[in-house]
C-alpha cells in the first residue's frame, strides 16, 4: 500500500472537505473500493490529517473519477494521479457530490482550490497552475 504524505502551509479547514465528503456509514463503500485505498497524510501547521483515498491512475478511472458516486465516509478521498505536471481541467458532470479540488503541483504545493464546484454541471474548472 501506498503512503502519500502533503505538506501544506495554512489552515486545515481548506481541506477538511476537499474530497468529496458526505459522512455516511464506511459499509456504502464496495468492497473492491475498501480495498484499493491507499494512505494520505495533509501536513499542516495544525498538524497531520489522515484520510484514506482512491487513486485513479488509468485513462478510465481519470475519466469517471466520482460520477456517479452519491456517498463517500468522512475520512475518504479521491487523488488523480495525472502522472506528469501540466494544466489540469476537471468537471462536475454525473458528479452528485458536493466537493471541492484541490491542485497540487509536482513538489507537493497547492496551486490552487476550487471551492464549492456545483454538482451535476458541465462547467470547466481548470487550475491556476501546473498541477
Amino acid at each position: 500500500m501506498t503512503r502519500w504524505v502533503l505538506a501544506v502551509s495554512g489552515c486545515f479547514c481548506a481541506f477538511a472537505f476537499c474530497f468529496g465528503f458526505l459522512g455516511v456509514p464506511a459499509g456504502l463503500l464496495t468492497e473492491a473500493r475498501a480495498q484499493s485505498l491507499e494512505k494520505l497524510s495533509i501536513v499542516t501547521a495544525s498538524g497531520t490529517h489522515d484520510f484514506s483515498v482512491e487513486v485513479m491512475r488509468t485513462p478510465p478511472e481519470l475519466e469517471h473519477g466520482l460520477m456517479f458516486r452519491r456517498f463517500m465516509p468522512a475520512d475518504r478521498g479521491m487523488l488523480f494521479d495525472f502522472k506528469i505536471e501540466k494544466p489540469v481541467m476537471m468537471w462536475m458532470k454525473n458528479t452528485y457530490l458536493p466537493l471541492d479540488m484541490v491542485f497540487i503541483a509536482k513538489s507537493g504545493r497547492v496551486v490552487d482550490i476550487a471551492e464549492h464546484a456545483e454538482p451535476l454541471s458541465e462547467k470547466i474548472i481548470p487550475s491556476a497552475a501546473p498541477a
